[in-house]
């Protein structure tokens, strides 16, 4: 037999890894579990080190999606109960009554789809596959990062020779080692947003699938819409109407507005792919590391020390992000305190919405540890006045024309000065218009019948017209 050229210390890499996830080495495995924001119960711990151990005898590199899938699917099914029959028919109702009062606030039709019940095991298996697109940027990044830091003192010689083909094998098992910490980070997380969330649209994009790809499905989280009225003194019937009329305002914009979804779903993405981690931080990180006191490590891992500031492309593309999601949920604000006014406590329940919100709501810890992203519209209050000052001066006709097309939609400045995109909807643009004014121009002719609209009579009756709406 061949003499080992590494001298043992490939197996000796291999024996003090298998060591500490057996939990024989001088590192807790619950300081591992605790740094990576992890509960340290005995059966996560378990199962945390029942899974790095496959990583490590794995030749699978990356994030396993579908360890992520099984993690996120047996919290969201260990706290899951469904609805009785009566509590189910009762939000039928309410989604029924929410329909006809929207129809009085919008002139954006109803679904074509049915809206549906979930549990919380439900929605945390159809919305999945989002999460993990959005996701999968930062999970490549920091793997290659974590990889590209040993590949780096291989090249600059300051591993030794004999020793290098032990570096090399550490960066692959490191890197399945890493993927699959994310794929259970992401699969708790998702989880633990299974029991707060109380519709589809709770946290400002459509997460689940339609029937193809210009549908929307609106949802209800009945569990979870029963706990969210818990303390506020308020009839449960009332805050099941207001929920239910704002996730059918949502859906109906995400659904009229077809290009809006994939809109903010890139803008999330490229800015994630952005995201680069701090190779000099990590080096210092693993040398002044002391396993007696990880609680430098878990502050690294979840006070954005790993990445660098953020550079002036994804500021940029950050506060367009912001004030689209600002737009959508003003917008919806808007509608929804319209098509509710007959509900005597419809302001109590908004007021609680809105505090959720600033406060982080479902997807804050989400995105904010996964995607290094808050998807918190800070602007809210801001954006209803904006749409509000639109209905009140022109009509909501008008207001709700402004989502036919990305290049209608209202920029950051407009948001505080509403007065520019008012004088235009009534006609008062200067010869000199942009881009913008004159999109909207065009848009007031088709409205006013000066030429032709798409989907007139006579044409195919599934041909949208500008307001991306078929005509039939």
């Amino acid at each position: 037999m061949a003499e080992d050229p590494l001298g043992g210390a490939n197996e000796e890499f291999q024996e003090m890894l298998r060591r500490f996830l057996a939990g024989e080495g001088d590192l807790d495995p619950s300081k591992l579990a605790g740094a990576a924001g992890l509960p340290t119960d005995p059966v996560m711990l378990a199962r945390l080190m029942g899974q790095l151990q496959k990583a490590m005898n794995s030749n699978a590199e990356g994030v396993d999606w579908q360890l992520a899938k099984d993690e996120s699917g047996r919290i969201a099914a260990a706290g899951s109960i469904r609805s009785s029959e009566a509590e189910l028919e009762q939000l039928r109702q309410a989604l029924n009554v929410a329909a006809l009062w929207l129809d009085e606030a919008t002139s954006i039709t109803q679904l074509t789809s049915e809206p549906t019940m979930l549990t919380r095991a439900d929605w945390a298996r159809l919305t999945l596959p989002v999460w993990t697109q959005l996701a999968e940027p930062v999970a490549t990044s920091i793997a290659d990062s974590l990889t590209g830091v040993l590949d780096q003192q291989v090249l600059d010689e300051q591993v030794p020779e004999e020793l290098k083909g032990m570096v090399a094998n550490a960066g692959q098992v490191m890197r399945s080692l890493g993927g699959t910490l994310f794929s259970l980070q992401l699969g708790h997380v998702v989880g633990q947003l299974s029991a707060e969330v109380v519709s589809g649209g709770d946290i400002g994009i459509p997460l689940l699938p339609g029937r193809d790809d210009t549908d929307v499905q609106a949802a209800l989280i009945p569990q979870n819409m029963s706990a969210f009225g818990i303390g506020l003194d308020i009839p449960s019937d009332q805050v099941q109407l207001y929920l239910a009329v704002r996730e059918l305002a949502h859906a109906r914009l995400f659904r009229h507005a077809r290009w809006l979804r994939q809109h903010l779903i890139s803008a999330i993405t490229e800015y994630a792919r952005g995201i680069r981690i701090d190779t000099d931080r990590i080096e210092s990180l693993a040398a002044e590391f002391d396993p007696a006191n990880p609680e430098s490590l878990r502050e690294a891992l979840t006070s954005g020390a790993l990445i660098p500031a953020k550079t002036e492309a994804q500021v940029a593309a950050l506060g367009r992000l912001e004030t689209t999601l600002a737009l959508i949920e003003g917008w919806v604000d808007v509608v929804t305190a319209q098509a509710t006014s007959r509900l005597p406590k419809a302001d109590a329940v908004a007021e609680t919405v809105r505090r959720r919100r600033a406060a982080g709501g479902p997807a804050e810890s989400a995105f904010a540890t996964l995607v290094g992203l808050e998807l918190r519209p800070r602007r809210l209050r801001e954006a209803a006045a904006f749409w509000q000052s639109i209905t009140d001066a022109v009509s909501a006709d008008a207001r709700d024309g402004l989502w036919a097309h990305p290049d209608l939609l209202p920029v950051a400045d407009d948001i505080d000065d509403p007065a520019r995109v008012i004088a235009i909807l009534q006609g008062g643009a200067d010869s000199e218009t942009d881009a913008l004014d004159q999109a909207l121009s065009e848009l007031l002719a088709d409205e006013s019948g000066d030429r032709p609209i798409e989907g007139a009579p006579g044409e195919a009756p599934d041909e949208p017209n500008p307001h991306g709406e078929p005509t039939a």
